[in-house]
């Protein structure tokens, strides 16, 4: 372990022991506020706490191994290998856990999301490409345990979607999703295509976090025209007969968004502007985290669609993120929305870069 990274876990340490002293004298009032603000930073350090004395163990565990593999008995030297590779990995993870305690939370990591997919260039193979991103993504979720629900959708030509606006609803949604905003390509050769020739096609994909409530945006009233009309989409007679789908636009920002997906005109009005919301602080946030992430390979939360991030080659079969230049032979299994070991590779190289600013 770096020594940088040691010393703050120390003094995170000795501070929870302070707070601990604290809590246990008599001179504070246990209804007071600072009671209560101790308490709560009390159990928020006491997980690292543990941790670090957990790995202070297994450090002088391991000092004991080595030195067994000086002895003079041969099994005792034998006994010490086994055990001294066994304590490395056991502080490998435990430095693992550390690290992932010390990094700041995003604390938008537990919400739903929402997943906006566009058709951009290549025409109908864009719109194809579109669909079949959704479907990646949508397998992916539901293999998580999570809720898929299309808001809204405007059909290719051809099959896919030349938009597609869906919401995923489960607790880690965005912690899950939320490198993978920005520019996707395809190479592949289209169906209609009889000269075999490959083709480069994109869209762009936007993750957004769903809030509980519009409080964290001023959004006033005057500025909005809300729209209703009959929803297109599948249902029967009766969306064909009620005018349940709603259409709302931003008039200051020029922001639509619109859902069609409940049969409840209030609903679908709650939804589209849960959505309007999660835009507007998405571009509020990408102005101030501008100069951010410009320095880092990873544009988490800023929504940017200027790069492209990854490229699915059909030919190759691969599949290459461009941030993190890591390349997988595994085209078919992502498509059908096997995104473990890409997306927990996203993660890891940006929980690297927060330690890094930290160590810094």
């Amino acid at each position: 372990m770096k020594d940088s990274i040691r010393q703050r876990l120390e003094k995170l340490a000795d501070r929870y022991e302070e707070v601990g002293r604290q809590l246990a004298s008599p001179d504070i009032d246990g209804g007071s506020a600072e009671f209560r603000d101790l308490s709560v930073e009390y159990a928020r350090l006491q997980p690292l706490a543990e941790r670090l004395r957990a790995f202070r163990t297994l450090e002088r565990d391991l000092a004991a191994a080595r030195d067994m593999l000086e002895d003079e008995d041969s099994s005792m030297r034998a006994l010490g290998a086994e055990e001294q590779d066994r304590l490395r990995a056991a502080m490998n993870a435990a430095e693992d856990g550390l690290h992932a305690l010390l990094l700041p939370q995003d604390p938008n990591d537990e919400r739903n999301i929402f997943l906006e997919i566009r058709a951009g260039t290549g025409g109908d193979e864009a719109a194809l490409f579109a669909g079949d991103l959704f479907r990646m993504y949508a397998r992916h979720a539901e293999s998580k345990g999570f809720g898929v629900e299309i808001l809204s959708e405007s059909p290719g030509e051809h099959g896919g979607y030349k938009e597609i606006i869906s919401r995923i609803v489960g607790r880690g949604a965005f912690s899950r999703l939320k490198f993978e905003s920005g520019v996707h390509r395809v190479q592949r050769v289209p169906t209609t295509e009889a000269q075999g020739r490959i083709h480069t096609s994109t869209c762009t994909v936007a993750i957004l976090p769903e809030f509980d409530q519009i409080c964290d945006v001023a959004i006033n009233p005057a500025d909005l025209r809300v729209d209703t009309y009959r929803s297109s989409g599948a249902g029967g007679q009766h969306v064909n007969k009620t005018d349940s789908a709603v259409r709302i636009t931003h008039l200051p920002t020029g922001i639509v968004v619109e859902c069609q997906d409940e049969r409840s005109q209030h609903k679908n009005r709650a939804r589209a502007m849960s959505l309007l919301q999660a835009r507007l602080l998405a571009a509020e946030q990408k102005k101030q985290q501008s100069a951010q992430a410009r320095s880092r390979r990873l544009q988490v939360g800023t929504g940017d669609r200027s790069e492209r991030i990854r490229t699915y080659n059909y030919p190759q079969g691969r599949v290459t993120d461009h941030r993190i230049n890591l390349t997988l032979y595994k085209l078919p299994q992502i498509m059908s929305g096997e995104l473990d070991e890409l997306l927990d590779a996203l993660a890891h190289e940006h929980q690297a870069q927060l330690l890094a600013e930290i160590e810094a």
